[in-house]
């Protein structure tokens, strides 16, 4: 049955819609993944983790994990001590965690709920962070970026990944379409909650990309930031890096 959709935006209240709408889709979450962007989304996550694959990161705290696919990939490319996973969905964490065991992976990658407002972990924590198709879904962004800076120790790196909106001629044009008319169908079909595949691209028109987010990981404290388009813009890999002491 369709719940109702998330408020667009940075909306007061919106984390508990989040939560809920995270909760009934979590069964479908993964599969969904795959067929909405015919397998590139686990290329994209590559392409995020890769960005901090020349730095030292023994400690490493993947944002809004859901299901934990960012945190395992992480094992492969970057071999962390230590993996923290935060997501304000408990039922995404469950399927995350059930992920996990059947890889044998509970011991090094944990997985707990809440959001980057307040991340349980006492400051300077990680050596990175990694967001996966998160931010949007705050619902005070700026707060969550300073959340995330928290717990990031000096010298550390921040690397967002996101949908953003394509600028380009006829990418742009065949986006529009597809988000509008062929995404929430699917999403419907497969999905208990059709609502949230209707979020997705209304979320994804409202959310400041491309410099506009760069200048809000600055105030967040970030510098040396930057920005690199994906697949013709669908998405994109944000970085930032916390002044060294």
């Amino acid at each position: 049955m369709s719940q109702q959709s998330p408020p667009i935006g940075e909306v007061e209240g919106k984390a508990e819609h989040v939560e809920k709408m995270f909760d009934t889709i979590a069964p479908r979450y993964d599969l969904l993944n795959r067929v909405l962007s015919l397998g590139i989304d686990q290329y994209w996550r590559w392409r995020a983790l890769r960005q901090l694959s020349n730095e030292r990161v023994t400690h490493l705290l993947d944002v809004a994990t859901g299901t934990a696919d960012v945190a395992i990939m992480a094992e492969r490319i970057l071999q962390p001590r230590t993996t923290l996973g935060v997501d304000i969905s408990a039922e995404m964490l469950r399927f995350g965690r059930d992920k996990l065991g059947r890889l044998g992976l509970s011991n090094r990658i944990t997985l707990v709920q809440g959001d980057a407002e307040s991340i349980p972990a006492e400051d300077d924590r990680f050596d990175a962070a990694v967001v996966a198709f998160g931010v949007r879904n705050f619902e005070d962004l700026d707060a969550g970026l300073r959340g995330i800076a928290r717990v990031i120790r000096p010298g550390g790196s921040l690397v967002v990944l996101e949908f953003s909106r394509p600028r380009t001629f006829p990418i742009k044009q065949l986006y529009a379409l597809y988000s509008k008319h062929v995404l929430p169908q699917i999403g419907g079909a497969v999905s208990p909650d059709a609502g949230a595949y209707q979020y997705l691209p209304d979320s994804v028109a409202a959310f400041p990309d491309g410099p506009d987010f760069l200048r809000r990981m600055e105030a967040a404290g970030f510098s040396e930031t930057a920005w690199t388009p994906l697949t013709f813009g669908i998405a994109s890999l944000y970085k930032g890096t916390l002044p060294a002491a």
